[in-house]
């Protein structure tokens, strides 16, 4: 346990986005071993940590101290980590509720009390969530399926996505697989099964099966996974692009839906870009896509306490639409790399925004890997709107409110039509914020237009949006 604590404590102590001392990591990571068991308990007097049960002081260590040069971390998250563990040693020996519950429990307790003192988004992913995640990100992705550890050894397939090319080979739901390209999956380890499968697009595969009592060999060609691809139509004269996420393809799916419709004998007259229910993707892609939308200037930035988590991402291409009316359509379900592309378009003065407020996800993470094979998905940077306001709690606001009943959007319609601005001072005192935001302003600034998902009437209103100038330059952020 002490490597996979110290590991994860030093990586905290070094990067995480919040700042932390080596006595709050012990003092939360007791904590972990509290909520396992409420018979012990933690005392901390002075310069001291004490370990209590019913029966008295169980274990009395000093609070570990900071310390300073190029290893700081690395000897702080070290030091944490030992005092740490001889306190779970310790109860450990007094514990049976500790000991059922074994070292892995114990471990992702301690970081999940460390993670609820720093932010919603950081965790403790456990060795076999790693690797079911490696096995997602590679064999579904490339092959068409999922593996998972076989009950008494080995790996079976768990899950084969149709029409790839698992499924066109024949393979089923709970076919053992016995080696991967010639190597023998050991029968009580299958955690490189995984890693063997994968590999470039476009490559191939060799698999030993067993499908009933019937033992084959079967040769696969990794590919790309599908993704749902970005659409886009002509409603009413306006180009409606919908972006269900934003993969390595987006930017060059949307130029082209964009370019195409430009070609066209009649022109549209505005873009709608529909962002409802889009929970992210690609961080960079939030960057590229702007750029289709922006000429030069700042897309968003990062920053955070490493000097290596402070990036720019920055557009510098022509405006490919040609200075179209461009709305953003978004809902209480857009996240992440959405709300960025819609809060640079709006900060820039390119787009009205209408819909809801959105998700306000605003931090980056890191993935970390442990010793035991387990990883730390760690928040490390913050995003900052080109205005200078943090994304994170806060999220996206419209000036196009269509949340609630579909007749309060029609009367915030019309009020932007008369050139009123109904989320107008909203949308002030969001780009006048600054890290740190107090709750209770984040949470009054919301209310002005709620989360909501998205509904059939967004769509309408957003393309009466691009079709009045008024209405158009009223909902503009300023």
């Amino acid at each position: 346990m002490r490597l996979v604590i110290g590991a994860g404590f030093a990586t905290i102590l070094e990067r995480h986005l919040e700042a932390a001392t080596p006595a709050d990591l012990v003092t939360w990571g007791l904590a972990g071993l509290q909520r396992l068991d409420p018979a012990l308990r933690v005392e901390r007097a002075g310069g001291d940590f004490a370990l209590v049960t019913e029966g008295g002081p169980l274990l009395i260590r000093p609070v570990p101290a900071g310390t300073a040069g190029p290893d700081a971390a690395a000897r702080a998250g070290g030091a944490a980590a030992d005092g740490l563990t001889r306190f779970q040693e310790a109860a450990w020996a007094v514990s049976p509720v500790l000991r059922q519950a074994g070292a892995p429990r114990i471990i992702a307790e301690t970081f999940e009390a460390v993670f609820g003192h720093l932010d919603p988004f950081s965790r403790y992913v456990t060795p076999w969530e790693a690797q079911a995640a490696r096995a997602r990100r590679t064999g579904e992705a490339g092959l068409g399926l999922r593996l998972a550890p076989r009950r008494g050894g080995g790996a079976v397939i768990a899950a084969v996505a149709a029409h790839g090319p698992a499924a066109e080979a024949g393979l089923t739901v709970g076919t053992r697989v016995l080696a991967i390209d010639g190597q023998a999956l050991r029968i009580r380890d299958s955690s490189g099964a995984a890693e063997l499968l994968e590999g470039p697009a476009g490559t191939a595969v060799r698999l030993l099966v067993l499908q009933g009592r019937q033992r084959r060999e079967v040769v696969l060609v990794r590919t790309l996974p599908p993704a749902d691809p970005v659409s886009s139509e002509r409603q009413d004269g306006v180009l409606v692009i919908r972006i269900p996420g934003f993969t390595a393809h987006t930017q060059r799916q949307v130029a082209a839906a964009l370019l195409t419709a430009l070609a066209e004998d009649e022109a549209p007259r505005g873009v709608v870009l529909d962002l409802r229910g889009n929970r992210g993707g690609l961080l960079s892609q939030a960057a590229t896509v702007a750029d289709i939308f922006l000429a030069d200037g700042e897309a968003f930035r990062t920053i955070g306490r490493h000097p290596d988590s402070g990036r720019m991402y920055v557009t510098a291409a022509p405006d490919l639409s040609e200075g179209l009316p461009l709305v953003v359509l978004v809902d209480g379900r857009t996240a992440s790399a959405a709300e960025i592309l819609a809060a640079t378009l709006s900060d820039r003065g390119r787009a009205a925004v209408a819909g809801s407020a959105t998700t306000g996800k605003g931090l980056v993470q890191l993935v970390v890997p442990l010793p035991d094979g387990g990883e730390l998905l760690m928040s490390w940077s913050r995003l900052i709107m080109p205005a200078g306001w943090p994304l994170q709690g806060v999220g996206v606001l419209p000036g196009l409110c269509t949340g609630g009943s579909a007749a309060a959007a029609a009367g915030n319609l019309a009020a932007l039509a008369a050139g009123a601005r109904p989320m107008g001072p909203a949308l002030s005192r969001l780009r006048a914020l600054r890290h740190p935001v107090p709750a209770a302003t984040v949470e009054a600034l919301r209310a002005a237009c709620p989360p909501g998902e998205g509904s059939e009437a967004d769509l309408p209103a957003a393309r009466a949006l691009v079709l009045d100038p008024i209405a158009h330059r009223a909902a503009m952020a300023r």
